[in-house]
């Protein structure tokens, strides 16, 4: 169970760390990456490369999620 202090701590750690600096950001993105990619690229009516990166496709669906008004 985590306490207020703990989760407030949380919040400002980097969790939320650019993926310009992801250790494996070099990587080939995972297959829920690029399932989400397609089905966010389909919705924009945008076509997105098979060949990115983690650190690409990550980016890459931050942009598409705002153009379709998915996620945060």
């Amino acid at each position: 169970m985590t306490d207020k202090e703990t989760q407030a701590k949380a919040e400002h750690s980097n969790m939320q760390k650019d993926p310009d600096h992801w250790v494996t950001g070099e990587q080939p993105m995972t297959g829920a990456q690029r399932s989400y990619l397609h089905t966010l690229a389909e919705e924009a009516h945008e076509e997105v490369e098979d060949d990115l990166s983690k650190a690409e496709a990550s980016k890459k669906i931050d942009e598409l999620q705002e153009k379709t008004g998915r996620g945060t």
